[in-house]
Parts: C-alpha cells; sequence; structure tokens
C-alpha cells in the first residue's frame, strides 16, 4: 500500500513538473519564495485590526505567531525525522525533472505548505464573521503549494500533508484561543 502511493506521488509530481514552461520558470521562482509574500502578510495584520479592538486584534495576532512557530517546529522534525529527499536532490530524479531551485533540507512535510494553509485557515476562522470574502485568502496557499511542485522542490504527499499540519495547527490554535486567551481576556473585563 505504501510503495503504490509513493509511486503514484513520484508519478504524479514527474507529470506535474513536466508542464511546466521555460518563459514561466521566473515567474515562479519569484512566487514561490515566502518573502514575495510580504505584501500580503502586511494585508492580513491589516484585517485584524480593522474595525476590531485592538487588544482583541493583538491577542488573535499573538495566536497566530505561536501557531506559525509551533508549525516551523513540527515541520522542521518531521523533516529530519523521516528524512525523505527532495525530487531536485534525488539522484534518480533529479534528471528526469525540471530543477529551477534546490535545497539542502529534506521535503516531508512541505514547510511552505504548512506555514500558508496554518496562516490562511486561522485568518479564516478568525475573521469569517467580518469578512464574507475571507474564504478567498485559500487561493494564496493552493498556489504556493502548486509552486513547489513547477520548481522541483516537493512531491504532492509533502504538500498535502504539509496543508493538513497547517489546517489541523490552525484548528488547534484557534481551540487554544477560545478556551484560554479568549475566555482570560473577558473575565479581566468584569
Amino acid at each position: 500500500m505504501i510503495e503504490k502511493l509513493l509511486t503514484w506521488d513520484r508519478e504524479t509530481f514527474i507529470y506535474l513538473n513536466s508542464l511546466g514552461i521555460e518563459e514561466y520558470d521566473y515567474f515562479w521562482s519569484f512566487a514561490t519564495n515566502l518573502s514575495t509574500w510580504v505584501p500580503l502578510y502586511i494585508f492580513i495584520i491589516f484585517l485584524f485590526f480593522y474595525k476590531q479592538n485592538y487588544k482583541e486584534a493583538f491577542l488573535k495576532l499573538t495566536t497566530v505567531v505561536l501557531m506559525l512557530l509551533f508549525v516551523l517546529v513540527v515541520t522542521m522534525l518531521s523533516k529530519e525525522w523521516i528524512g525523505r529527499l527532495r525530487p531536485s536532490a534525488d539522484p534518480t530524479l533529479n534528471k528526469l525533472i525540471r530543477v529551477i531551485k534546490t535545497s539542502p533540507e529534506f521535503s516531508f512535510v512541505s514547510g511552505h505548505a504548512s506555514f500558508s494553509f496554518s496562516l490562511a485557515t486561522l485568518t479564516v476562522l478568525f475573521l469569517k464573521q467580518k469578512f464574507k470574502w475571507i474564504w478567498v485568502l485559500y487561493i494564496w496557499p493552493i498556489f504556493l503549494s502548486l509552486s513547489r511542485i513547477y520548481v522541483g522542490v516537493h512531491y504532492p504527499l509533502d504538500l498535502m500533508m504539509g496543508a493538513l499540519l497547517g489546517v489541523l495547527s490552525a484548528d488547534l490554535f484557534k481551540g487554544f484561543y477560545n478556551k484560554f486567551i479568549a475566555r482570560d481576556s473577558k473575565s479581566s473585563h468584569l
């Protein structure tokens, strides 16, 4: 079963990666960097403070930062524990694929997917009552995850499990916020 799944993962990666067009390499290289998205992060921070009391916005953003640190640690530990080579670093594969970026670290789970899906999910959970359109934010982590296949550094399963880690982490930290932070914040006003 695991062998079939890994074969599917490898074949799907090869197929999707081969769809790349050389003229778009610069665009995808630019789009795959987390620092490219700084304007989006600033916009998300703005949304937290828009029409919301500053203390609540600050507590929610603190929860987001704690969650992102948690996701970073879990991602790094899983990469070291599982030790799966990136497609671009796999000598049996890197001559068959388009490699736009390389990285010395392991690939499972994708840090880009876990980071972006956790940030998008917790933002949606916190702001869905204020902004009905906030679900559009999910375009970003999907796009970012696909870019990781294009540049040759992640298999689909790396991305799917990274997305799952991100969504579950956001749900965990939303529960943590509701149970401890929001409750304590309300009781301190009494």
